[in-house]
């Protein structure tokens, strides 16, 4: 069994802060385009980038098709990022990743609709949503590892926690230009440039991600084992090595990350849907209303993160799965209710709930891997799912919500999803407190027991 020591080589406070600065710094970017693209699918690309139809929920399952297709590209991100990022760097992949989203975004606001190409326009939707989702897919592996090996082992959870709390921070960002730019412009204006202004700021947030990333560098750990991968044939990489010698490991992030994952889209996502189409809310307030939810969601991460490294990662997390399992079944009769405080009330406690779930996956998937296939191992668990999870929530929800005109399905589909989570949680191992080091030493004697039974052959 791997023991809980201490590990060697993690900075000062003053540069682990600069390491989280800059992680914070480029998911913050990534996540602001990316969740740009969701609030979009949902007031803009419906309207503009399909063929008009009589369903008002048409031409938004449509854009969610395609928003989905940015999911199913994130775990070829993540397997190309991982294996290279493995190889080479965090830091380096981080950068590529950073620099590629960017353009994919900015020429999304650069696109022709419906009306001006037809068809074409769709296309060249989905194709620049699949560039996009392949960088963020090799982001957060990425990003959350560049925090995870340099902190140390007693508050990993904590020092984790910070890239998972810019995520809402992004989303903050992209939802207050929009709010900005639909309250200050018509809905003929914003529909026909305004929405590009918020797709075109993302060369400004680019620039800054990017040179904020370029202060910083590999956690010792990381390059110790490079310099021993680059020595050694027998030791090896990769998404097909980690498969074949951590599959426990895989399934078990896949497990923990199903219903995260689709609570996160409902509740940011179709909630939107939900009030604006269903309800008749106006859009403006329901932006507002999902921003407020963010700050709120940005400041519990961190504390979550922080109660994880107390009590440990199997309670928060399990308390995170069986609330996400009553969520639905008390936030839509709020929603109901049509009042604007209780609405907010619902919203930020589905967020609340997410953040026992969220705050701890950073150091709960790096605690399950070594360093030589970590990057590979955490992107590989993290990003499949999101292709049966996140991709599909909004996309089921409002299908559900268009063929029975209730909520009550799309509260027992997010309970279904929480009850294969909290199996995932009973399974999984406690890892507070654990020392990456001593992961590293214990994969290392397993390689080498491999290596001479190998080389020794069998007396007969």
């Amino acid at each position: 069994m791997v023991s809980a020591t201490a590990s060697h080589g993690t900075p000062p406070q003053s540069g682990l802060r600069r390491v989280v600065t800059a992680s914070m710094a480029g998911t913050i970017v990534e996540w602001y385009e990316f969740f740009l693209y969701a609030t979009a699918a949902t007031l803009v690309f419906g309207t503009l980038m399909f063929p008009p139809s009589d369903d008002p929920y048409a031409g938004i399952i449509a854009a969610f098709v395609t928003y989905a297709v940015g999911f199913i590209a994130r775990p070829l991100g993540g397997i190309v990022f991982g294996h290279f990022g493995d190889k080479y760097g965090r830091k380096k992949l981080l950068q590529v990743a950073i620099i590629l989203v960017g353009v994919a975004t900015f020429l999304m606001g650069c696109l022709p609709t419906f009306q001006q190409v037809g068809y074409l326009a769709p296309v060249l939707l989905v194709v620049l949503r699949f560039a996009q989702g392949f960088a963020v897919g090799g982001e957060w592996g990425g990003g959350v590892l560049l925090v995870a090996e340099h902190s140390p082992d007693k508050s990993r959870g904590f020092w984790s926690s910070f890239p998972q709390a810019a995520v809402p921070i992004g989303n903050l960002i992209a939802t207050v230009v929009l709010l900005v730019l639909s309250r200050t412009l018509s809905n003929d204006d914003f529909l026909a440039w305004g929405w590009r202004v918020a797709f075109w700021l993302s060369v400004v947030i680019v620039a800054i991600g990017y040179y904020i990333r370029t202060k910083i560098t590999d956690a010792p750990i990381f390059l110790e084992v490079q310099k021993e991968v680059e020595a050694k044939d027998e030791i090896s990489y990769g998404v097909f090595e980690v498969l074949k010698r951590y599959p426990r490991g895989i399934l078990t992030a896949m497990g923990l990350r199903f219903a995260e994952n689709i609570m996160y889209y409902l509740v940011v996502t179709f909630s939107i849907v939900y009030l604006q189409k269903f309800l008749e809310m106006d859009t403006a307030e329901v932006l507002a209303m999902i921003a407020i939810a963010h700050i709120v969601h940005m400041i519990v991460i961190p504390l979550v993160g922080r109660l994880s490294d107390r009590i440990g990662r199997k309670p928060v997390y399990g308390f995170g799965a069986v609330t996400a399992a009553a969520w639905g079944f008390i936030a839509f009769p709020m929603f109901n209710t049509k009042e604007p405080v209780i609405i907010i009330l619902a919203i930020c406690l589905g967020l609340v709930i997410h953040s026992f779930m969220y705050a701890p996956q950073p150091a709960i998937m790096s605690e399950m891997f070594p360093t030589r296939m970590r990057y590979s191992g955490v992107s590989f668990g993290y990003q499949v799912t999101s292709i049966v999870a996140g991709s599909l929530a909004p996309i089921i929800a409002t299908a559900i919500l268009s063929q029975t005109g209730s909520w009550v399905g799309v509260a027992v589909y997010l309970a279904a999803a929480a009850a294969i989570t909290l199996v995932a949680v009973v399974s999984m191992r406690e890892t507070k407190g654990i020392s990456l080091r001593e992961i590293d030493r214990v994969d290392r004697e397993r390689v080498a027991a491999e290596t001479a039974s190998i080389k020794v052959p069998t007396k007969r």
